[in-house]
């Protein structure tokens, strides 16, 4: 950031131009993400998109096919790609240029819904979603009839500056119309959507999310202002991850120890890893169903986990790279006696 941007920001407030010192600040806040401080650059961001004032009961509605949802902060780690995207997305929107529609797509577990939540939390906006169970219904006709009521609602919500609409899987609605195995209903379901995507608020911002984009009727694609791909993933990526979720799960589980050399070395047994919902989960059920006696049983119970065709013997795990201490850890056979069953088989 350059002095004479910081004299501009000062210049434009001190004469009340609204406009120029809010484009200025957004030109600091995207300086920042370009250098690598996306943490500042964001922050910025949602500063300048300006904090909900309704009360909590001014802010709910009352609705058959959405449901508010608390946006928790948490952590979560994304490949610098995807990132950068979603600080694309937060730029797009706060500029209010009316590009508001997006499609998360990648397999279950990417972060693709998550990542929404925390987009609202950085837009400051209100997180609806929507519930497609309650758009399903047996009767001819109704649940593209629900549809058409569901975009009517979210057109005349409270303020919809304020709001983010998350269609999470909205593939369970949204098929190809030209597939001869669809259902015709389904079909007209599906040119609904279009409709109601065509006649939204451009204040509304909604993000849909995906796992089946190649299922994806062309013309619904072309709703979307950008499509983002969780699928980019790279193993050092989710060993990144792995670290963070550790570290997360380390800091409540005080009598796990901390062996991050060994957790690397497990990691890189797994090919693939998972995507970092399933890599969650794994790590977190290895720590906390893990006998809290044993500060190591969880590096057991995640190599278990991940390699779970392989029958885990000192032989194996020497041949795995491990060291005699490392494989001490993970047989919980006493090192004198490793030692001595690999001295047994390298004199045969």
């Amino acid at each position: 950031m350059k002095k004479m941007d910081v004299i501009k920001l000062i210049r434009y407030h001190v004469d009340n131009n609204d406009q120029a010192f809010r484009d200025q600040a957004y030109s600091i806040a995207e300086d920042f993400c370009k250098n690598g401080d996306n943490q500042v650059g964001t922050y910025i961001i949602s500063l300048l998109s300006g904090y909900n004032t309704m009360s909590p009961q001014e802010r709910e509605i009352d609705s058959d096919f959405l449901r508010r949802s608390e946006i928790i902060n948490n952590p979560l780690p994304l490949p610098q790609k995807i990132y950068e995207d979603i600080i694309g997305i937060t730029n797009a929107v706060s500029f209010n240029s009316g590009i508001n529609k997006f499609l998360f797509a990648g397999k279950p577990g990417t972060g693709k819904t998550e990542s929404a939540k925390q987009l609202a939390r950085i837009l400051s906006r209100d997180l609806y979603i929507v519930d497609v169970n309650s758009l399903i219904d047996s009767r001819l006709g109704q649940s593209a009839k629900n549809v058409d009521m569901l975009f009517d609602e979210i057109n005349s919500m409270y303020s919809p500056q304020q709001v983010l609409i998350l269609f999470d899987e909205i593939d369970a609605l949204a098929l190809n119309r030209l597939d001869r195995t669809d259902m015709r209903e389904m079909g007209r379901v599906t040119s609904s959507v279009l409709k109601g995507l065509d006649n939204m608020s451009s204040s509304v911002v909604l993000v849909a999310t995906t796992n089946l984009l190649d299922s994806f009727d062309g013309a619904l694609l072309r709703r979307f202002d950008k499509i983002v791909d969780f699928n980019r993933y790279t193993h050092q990526d989710l060993e990144d991850i792995a670290l963070i979720i550790l570290n997360e799960m380390l800091s409540k589980f005080t009598f796990a120890n901390r062996n991050t050399k060994l957790f690397k070395k497990i990691l890189s047994l797994a090919s693939p890893l998972p995507m970092p919902g399933n890599l969650k989960n794994i790590i977190r059920s290895s720590i906390a169903f893990s006998d809290p006696n044993d500060g190591n049983d969880y590096l057991r119970k995640l190599y278990m986990q991940l390699c779970p065709s392989l029958e885990m013997n000192v032989h194996l795990l020497k041949e795995q790279g491990f060291t005699t201490r490392e494989i001490e850890v993970l047989s919980a056979v006493p090192k004198s006696t490793v030692s001595r069953l690999l001295s047994k088989e390298t004199k045969k």
